[in-house]
C-alpha cells in the first residue's frame, strides 16, 4: 500500500488545481477540471460505480455495499484545489525517506530549509520517509493528501473483497480553499448518513469543532494627485489603509492566538495612490463572540470613517459557522473514528479545528461531516511537507471506519 500512496500523491501534487478567490463562478479556476478528470478516469478504472463530475467539477462516486446486513451509508470528502495563498504551479515535491531529524535543504542554493528548530514537530517523524516542497512552492498536501487517501482506500477494498463493509459514498470538491466547497455539494444526491473530510492536519487528529467564519472586503478611496503639485490635495490609500490595520487589535491576530481564541487576520491587499482594497477573515468559534467581534469592526469602518471624511467602504458575508452545534446530537458518529483509530494505535487528538472545512458548511446543509486527518503541515507555504507513514494510517482508518461499522451492525 504504501508504494502505491506515494506514486500517486506524488502524481497529484504535480497538478496545478490552485483555486481563486473574489470569482463568481465554480470552479474559480479552470485548472481544477484537470485534476478532477484525472481522478474521474481512474475511479472508473479502478471499479468504483455511480461515478459522476457534474458541471460544477463536484466529482461523486460509489462503492456498493457487500454485505447482506442493514449498514448505514458512509461518505468521505476531500478538495481538490490546492490554496491560493502561495505559488501552487510547477510543484518539485522531495522524498526524504528515513529521515533522522536534521534540517533538510529545500532549496540550498537560495537558502531555503526546512529545520526543526523553527518547525519542532518535524522530530515525530524520525525514522519516516518525508515529502517537502523544493522551496518555491507549497505543495498541495492541503489537500491531496485526503484525496490520495480516499482513493487509495477505496482501491484497498476492491482488491480486498473478503473486508465486509457497506456502502461507502465519496465527493472531491472544488473551491474549498476560497469558502465555496460546500456551495454546490448536492447534499440529497450524496445520498450518505454521515460523511467525513480528510482534511485535517497531523495523525490521530479528530475535529468536530471549528470557527465560525466571516468575510470582510474593506475599500479604501484615496484621491490620486501629481506628487509635485499634491500638497493639500491627495490623500494616499496606503496610509489610510494602514492606519485602519493598526486600529484593530494587533493582540487578536493569527500569530498571537491559539485554542479557542478568536482573531481578525488582513488575508490580502492591493494598494495603489488613489484606492486600497482589504481583504480581512473573521474567526471565533463562540458564536456569540463572532457576532460581537463583526460588530466590532463594523464600529472600527464607521469611527474610521467620521475621522476621515467617509473614506471606507465595507463588504461583509458569513462563510461558515461551528459545526458543534449539529455534531452532538449525533456523538455516535465521533466514536466510530475514534474507536477505529484506537484499534489502529492511533492516540485521537479531539480538539477544535482553528480553521474550516467543508463539513463546516455540510453539517449545516443535513450531512454531519467531522474532520480526520490527513497528515500534512505547514500548509499554504513553502513549508508544507507529509510523512508517507501518516498518508498510510490514514488509509488504514478509512478501510477501518468502514469495517467496523460493519461489524457493529
Amino acid at each position: 500500500m504504501k508504494e502505491q500512496i506515494l506514486e500517486r500523491f506524488l502524481r497529484y501534487v504535480k497538478i496545478d488545481s490552485m483555486s481563486e478567490f473574489g470569482v463568481d463562478k465554480i470552479p474559480s479556476t479552470e485548472k481544477q477540471w484537470d485534476m478532477a478528470k484525472v481522478l474521474e478516469a481512474e475511479l472508473k478504472a479502478m471499479g468504483m460505480q455511480e461515478v459522476e463530475l457534474d458541471e460544477h467539477c463536484y466529482l461523486m462516486a460509489t462503492l456498493p455495499s457487500n454485505s447482506k446486513k442493514d449498514i448505514p451509508t458512509i461518505g468521505f470528502v476531500a478538495h481538490i484545489d490546492s490554496s491560493p495563498d502561495f505559488i501552487s504551479d510547477d510543484v518539485r515535491p522531495k522524498v526524504w525517506p528515513n529521515y533522522q531529524g536534521q534540517s533538510l535543504a529545500l532549496d540550498e542554493e537560495a537558502g531555503i530549509f526546512l529545520s526543526p528548530e523553527e518547525f519542532p514537530e518535524m522530530l515525530k517523524y524520525k525514522g519516516q520517509t518525508l515529502i517537502t516542497t523544493s522551496g518555491n512552492t507549497l505543495l498541495s498536501a492541503d489537500d491531496k493528501a485526503g484525496v490520495t487517501e480516499i482513493m487509495s482506500a477505496m482501491d484497498y477494498l476492491i482488491q480486498h473483497p473478503e473486508i465486509e463493509h457497506g456502502k461507502i459514498r465519496i465527493c472531491f470538491t472544488p473551491d474549498e480553499e476560497v469558502g465555496r466547497g460546500a456551495d454546490l455539494f448536492d447534499v440529497e444526491k450524496f445520498a450518505a448518513d454521515w460523511a467525513y473530510t480528510m482534511d485535517g492536519s497531523e495523525v490521530g487528529e479528530l475535529e468536530y469543532e471549528n470557527f465560525n467564519a466571516a468575510y470582510a472586503k474593506v475599500t479604501v478611496q484615496g484621491k490620486s494627485v501629481h506628487p509635485g503639485y499634491a500638497k493639500g490635495k491627495m490623500v494616499n490609500s496606503h496610509y489610510l489603509a494602514a492606519q485602519f490595520m493598526l486600529s484593530l487589535p494587533l493582540e487578536e491576530t493569527p500569530e498571537h492566538t491559539e485554542g479557542y481564541e478568536g482573531f481578525y487576520h488582513l488575508n490580502s491587499m492591493q494598494a495603489s495612490v488613489d484606492q486600497a482594497e482589504m481583504l480581512y477573515i473573521i474567526r471565533d468559534h463562540d458564536r456569540q463572540k463572532f457576532e460581537d467581534r463583526k460588530q466590532f469592526f463594523e464600529q472600527k469602518v464607521a469611527d474610521f470613517n467620521q475621522e476621515h471624511n467617509h473614506c471606507l467602504s465595507l463588504e461583509m458575508k458569513d462563510q461558515y459557522y461551528n459545526m458543534r452545534e449539529k455534531i452532538e446530537p449525533l456523538m455516535h458518529i465521533v466514536d466510530l473514528a475514534e474507536a477505529a483509530m484506537k484499534d489502529l494505535n492511533i492516540t485521537p487528538l479531539i480538539k477544535p479545528i482553528r480553521g474550516g472545512t467543508d463539513g463546516s458548511r455540510l453539517s449545516y446543509m443535513g450531512l454531519p461531516c467531522p474532520n480526520i486527518f490527513a497528515g500534512g503541515m505547514n500548509f499554504h507555504g513553502r513549508y508544507e511537507y507529509v510523512a508517507l507513514e501518516s498518508m498510510e494510517l490514514a488509509t488504514q482508518l478509512i478501510v477501518r471506519i468502514a469495517e467496523r461499522l460493519a461489524e457493529k451492525a
